[in-house]
């Protein structure tokens, strides 16, 4: 089993940064690919950014390409997501989710761990 716990949420203005932390506790060691989503009120979840755990390859939804940025600590077990540029169309709820796969799935029924969230709010 493996446990995510997100954090770095908040509310910020149109224009701002935030920093997203994914911590993973448990058998890691069986992880090869991670990623975040988003959940916006009224809307499916949707694919954000990926990253493959050994090779460092990325994958960015059009929507956030030249303003996120997916990274990750193996010594700490962490996956970051930067986020610069930041629009009101952001707002949502964020999930990181890790799959045994070694590539980097877009298709949220791929990933087998998720976290429980963290709300990101951007004002206009």
């Amino acid at each position: 089993q493996v446990q995510l716990v997100e954090s770095g949420g908040g509310l910020v203005q149109a224009g701002g940064s935030l920093r997203l932390s994914c911590a993973a506790s448990g058998h890691t060691t069986s992880i090869y690919s991670m990623a975040w989503f988003r959940q916006a009120p009224g809307k499916e979840r949707e694919f954000v950014a990926g990253l493959n755990w050994s090779g460092g390859t990325t994958h960015y939804a059009d929507s956030v390409k030249g303003r996120f940025t997916i990274s990750r600590d193996n010594a700490k077990n962490t996956v970051y997501l930067q986020m610069n540029s930041l629009e009101p169309e952001d707002t949502a709820t964020y999930y990181c989710a890790f799959t045994g796969r070694t590539y980097i799935p877009t298709q949220q029924s791929l990933y087998f761990y998720w976290g429980h969230g963290t709300q990101v709010t951007v004002s206009s």
